[in-house]
């Protein structure tokens, strides 16, 4: 009871003749228990087991155990194949044979590490293992053979003649095959460069259609783009001719600017950013130079001049947003949004960065000049500092926020009588842009009737 096993002892009768590899069976047959409590025993799968019997009389044949040819893959790195040398037909004595490779398609230090030595086998030995190092070399769809050989037998043993090289060598031919897992990732490699070349295909188009869009007076349409350059462009007004003149520099400046089928439309964002802040400083100087021109002061030439300049496209995107959209949130968010970015990001960044170079550096002769005897100045900061008068930016900033409430309020309004923030009705619209306008006029009115009065005073 509880035993799981058992040993069959069976006994072999050596004798001193030359004998081929024998070999008989063993059965196990009438399963039955042999006790009296009635246990059934059934027999499994594997009844029958065979026993070779090895003649260790004679010295043996030394034989490759893989026949005469051996497939091996390559791997992302370099690795060792082990190939077995078997002694059949007897293990008696201590015998030997040497080995090496010999180049064929696959070449020693390019495909292989060739070897060289002998094989000796001890009395009772029948196996050993000759180890040959692969390279990984990145074949794709290709293979490459080399021969391994062994030769000059001794210790009385022969080598099997039924293999390639006769009775007085085995040559054991083995080919190095490319790894399947390093073709699939070729082939996904070539898909994706071919459908990323494809895509960079149709970009040079869309890159190209921008430029001669911008040349044509007003883009031309579909069947225009396909024209030749030397064509002529079709017929427009005077007036069409007129503002494509004015903003023909701007239209080829903005052209430069890679489509979206580049980076996935990353490069073509960054660039947007980068003309954008291009444009934001030049309009910010010629608005400045311009209010300098007519005496305007900064304070107003920016809420006037340079706000209508950096604003404009925001504007213009808005539009088009709400004209495309079907709800408002696009357009009322986009104008929030950019605003939100100005305020946050485009004073509050220049201003971090002033702060930290005043705080870390020497005041200068101009600062010292403007700043170490101002009142206005607090005593701590006299020795240096980012400093930013404030001036009139209260007063504006709280006429601002008191239009832009009078603003949210005419949108919630406008919810509940117009079913819609934007758009409704003829007179509901042309009323609501008019009152969006005096809203922007009083805040211009009121800021520059405050900065013209602080200068007065």
């Amino acid at each position: 009871p509880d035993q799981a096993d058992q040993n069959l002892d069976v006994t072999l009768i050596d004798d001193v003749a030359y004998e081929e590899d024998e070999e008989f069976f063993i059965d196990l047959t009438s399963a039955a228990a042999t006790d009296a409590t009635g246990t059934i025993v059934e027999l499994g799968e594997n009844t029958t087991t065979t026993v070779v019997i090895i003649d260790d009389d004679m010295p043996g044949v030394f034989a490759f155990k893989d026949g005469e040819t051996l497939r091996v893959s390559e791997k992302i790195d370099d690795y060792q194949v082990e190939i077995k040398v078997e002694r059949r037909n007897g293990c008696s004595g201590r015998v030997s044979c040497s080995y090496r490779c010999e180049d064929n398609a696959a070449l020693s230090g390019t495909d292989y590490d060739a070897v060289s030595g002998d094989l000796v086998f001890e009395h009772n030995v029948n196996v050993q293992t000759i180890k040959v190092n692969i390279k990984a070399r990145g074949r794709y769809e290709s293979e490459e053979d080399f021969r391994l050989i062994i030769e000059k037998a001794k210790g009385g043993a022969r080598f099997d003649e039924t293999q390639d090289g006769g009775t007085e060598r085995c040559i054991l031919t083995v080919f190095i095959e490319s790894e399947r897992t390093a073709n699939d990732r070729v082939d996904r490699l070539m898909s994706a460069l071919a459908v990323n070349w494809d895509k960079a295909k149709v970009g040079h188009s869309n890159w190209r259609e921008q430029f001669i869009a911008a040349i044509y007076v007003n883009g031309g349409d579909e069947d225009d783009l396909e024209l030749d350059m030397d064509e002529e462009p079709p017929k427009a007004t005077v007036c069409d001719w007129t503002m494509h003149i004015i903003c023909l520099p701007w239209k080829l400046l903005f052209a430069f600017i890679p489509p979206t089928d580049y980076c996935g439309g990353w490069l073509c964002f960054c660039s947007s950013l980068a003309m954008i802040g291009l444009m934001t400083a030049i309009i910010g100087d010629l608005a400045a130079l311009f209010g300098c021109c007519v005496g305007l002061p900064d304070e107003v030439t920016a809420i006037t001049f340079v706000a209508l300049g950096t604003s404009l496209p925001d504007t213009f995107a808005s539009k088009t947003a709400a004209i495309n959209d079907p709800y408002a949130d696009a357009s009322v968010g986009n104008v929030t949004g950019s605003n939100a970015v100005n305020v946050f990001l485009g004073l509050g960044l220049p201003w971090m960065v002033g702060s930290i170079y005043w705080k870390v550096g020497e005041p200068s002769e101009k600062w010292i000049k403007m700043y170490s005897r101002d009142p206005d100045v607090p005593s701590d900061h006299q020795t240096g500092a980012f400093i930013v008068k404030a001036g009139t930016l209260g007063f504006s900033v709280s006429i601002f926020v008191g239009c832009a409430a009078v603003c949210l309020i005419m949108l919630v309004v406008r919810r509940y009588t117009c079913q819609g923030e934007l758009g409704g009705p003829r007179l509901a619209k042309y009323c609501t842009a008019a009152f969006s306008v005096s809203l922007w006029l009083i805040y211009v009115a009121l800021s520059s009737w405050k900065t013209f009065s602080e200068l007065e005073d």
